[in-house]
């Protein structure tokens, strides 16, 4: 295991195929079928088009990634100001407990706070203690207010 302190920066288009294999799997995790071309796909499509912004948790020593979040721009009529949805947070199994996801969603406040947000909304499965625990750690409220609806199509 290692404990070399990890870094994060912004992903840009030349991080594509670190950035599509850790989607990948972050798609496995989430029970769906493997497809790396289309996470890359994707992934060009929203950061060429300046549609979601990605930071990356790298491993200085190899230079690898070992984890990413995704931000989506939103707004708040409300406040009249930008929201981020913190809509992906992924960190490969052998680097959890190592503080790279503490570090990724650091990374998003400061980008939400640079850009002056209103603030960050994510969303969890209700079986994820896990990560709840660590949201509710660094100081991300749940939401007894509202309830969030859905609609497929």
């Amino acid at each position: 295991m290692n404990h070399t302190p990890l870094i994060v920066r912004q992903a840009e288009l030349g991080d594509l195929e670190p950035l599509s294999q850790l989607f990948d799997e972050y798609r496995l995790f989430y029970e769906q079928a493997s497809n790396v071309e289309g996470a890359r796909q994707f992934l060009e499509e929203r950061l060429g088009r300046r549609e979601s912004v990605v930071f990356l948790a790298i491993e200085p020593v190899s230079g690898g990634a070992v984890g990413f979040t995704q931000l989506y721009p939103s707004f708040s009529s409300i406040s009249m100001k930008r929201v981020w949805i913190l809509n992906d947070l992924y960190v490969r199994e052998e680097y959890r407990n190592q503080g790279a996801a503490k570090l990724l969603l650091e990374a998003a406040k400061s980008h939400a706070r640079q850009t002056d947000a209103k603030g960050l909304e994510l969303s969890t499965a209700m079986t994820n203690v896990r990560a709840q625990r660590l949201y509710e750690t660094i100081g991300y409220e749940r939401d007894t207010a509202f309830y969030h609806y859905f609609l497929s199509l």
